[in-house]
């Protein structure tokens, strides 16, 4: 297999970035999680990876007769999808409130060791001043999330392509985001998504307060070159409607390798999200095929 080119250095520009990335290499160090955040991250079931894949949502009509059997009831889509990848991105809370019972209702329907990475709120990140978030990040926190239970993964706060890195601000931002929902750890990681976050300044606050970066895999948006933080958050964006998997399969062992060498020092997370998203189903799996996971066969 040749090898992929050479990613950019983080200090250059968003088109810079779109070069396909270079083969696995030692990813960063980062900080040990204490004991309760690892027995919440770490895989529930003996079946499950150590590193969590998969996509965004599972509600998109593109998937109904290719990732879901046709004819299979909406109703049935998420059991379907959480038996055939190992994690989901709820975009749905980006946008809306859901009440406890959704999510014990996710909970319930998904098997043993699934994860849910839930985005928060719209309302607690698309502000000018960031400081005053505090009462959007509370009504999201304490909108039941607690419910998933073990099913509970990383909460991903999504920022604006256009909101600018203010140290003083995002800093009271972070003061603002609990450790705890209910009995339940939370983790919090950042997708920042402006070149300014792109400094030694973003990532000393970043440790500081104990949060993971997104690492984004994507044309238009600006990312480190490792995911940063005690949770690797990977969200890969270029797939192609060209390839059935939406990725060469070079491109493919690349990324499990990677993902690979990610887990070995910290609880892993990868998405496929957006570019062909009609794709994202079956990179998922073909990612996780490479991770040497499949799913549990079906009961006789």
């Amino acid at each position: 297999m040749s090898p992929a080119p050479k990613r950019p250095a983080p200090s250059k520009s968003v088109a810079a970035r779109k070069a396909a990335p270079e083969r696995p290499r030692k990813a960063a160090s980062a900080p040990a999680l204490a004991a309760d955040d690892l027995a919440h991250a770490a895989p529930a079931r003996a079946h499950a990876p150590a590193v969590r894949v998969g996509i965004g949502g599972w509600t998109y009509e593109p998937w109904r007769g290719t990732f879901y059997p046709p004819g299979l009831a909406h109703a049935k889509e998420l059991q379907h999808a959480s038996r055939r990848l190992t994690a989901i991105e709820v975009n749905g809370t980006y946008y809306s409130t859901f009440k406890p019972a959704t999510f014990a209702k996710w909970r319930d329907e998904t098997p043993e060791g699934f994860v849910f990475s839930l985005k928060a709120s719209r309302f607690s990140t698309n502000r000018k001043v960031l400081a005053t978030a505090g009462e959007s990040i509370s009504r999201f926190i304490d909108s039941g999330v607690e419910e998933l239970g073990a099913k509970l993964g990383p909460i991903v706060w999504q920022f604006m392509p256009t909101k600018a890195f203010d140290a003083e601000d995002f800093e009271a931002f972070l003061e603002l985001l609990p450790r705890k929902a209910g009995s339940r750890t939370l983790q919090h990681v950042m997708d920042v998504r402006h070149a300014s976050f792109i400094v030694p300044a973003y990532q000393a606050l970043a440790r500081k307060h104990g949060v993971s970066t997104v690492f984004t895999d994507a044309q238009q948006f600006p990312s480190f070159e490792e995911p940063e933080g005690t949770i690797a958050y990977a969200r890969l964006m270029r797939a192609s409607a060209t390839e059935p998997a939406g990725y060469a399969p070079p491109a493919l062992d690349d990324w499990a390798a990677r993902a690979a060498q990610w887990a070995a020092q910290r609880p892993t997370f990868v998405y496929f999200i957006n570019g062909a998203k009609e794709k994202a189903p079956a990179a998922a799996r073909a990612l996780l095929e490479r991770l040497g996971w499949s799913p549990k066969p079906a009961a006789p």
